[in-house]
């Protein structure tokens, strides 16, 4: 049984960058969203205040959801990345890559 391996196959792999701004764009939007209707109508205070412990800066304000955003971008990206990098080195072989 002769396969290759899916180091020389692209079609099985993530696109660890489009995996990562994938994650980031979601969650930083959601952290946004969270934070100005925290903000605005009073809903998901609890929330933005427990993440406020991990995120420095995100706090129930205007200012305080852009904040938010942008740590909730980076901290999503890098698990993205980090998801995608460990699927491509668990992955060994896909359909596409048997030798007919």
């Amino acid at each position: 049984m002769n396969k290759q391996t899916c180091r020389s196959c692209q079609c099985c792999k993530l696109s660890k960058t489009g995996l990562g701004l994938a994650f980031g764009i979601l969650w930083g939007a959601s952290m946004l969203v969270l934070g100005l209707t925290a903000y605005l109508i009073d809903w998901g205070t609890a929330f933005v205040h427990i993440m406020s412990s991990i995120y420095v800066g995100f706090h129930i304000s205007i200012a305080g959801s852009f904040i938010g955003a942008l740590w909730g971008f980076v901290d999503a990206f890098i698990a993205g990345f980090i998801i995608a990098w460990l699927y491509n080195i668990v992955i060994r072989h896909c359909c596409c890559c048997k030798k007919k």
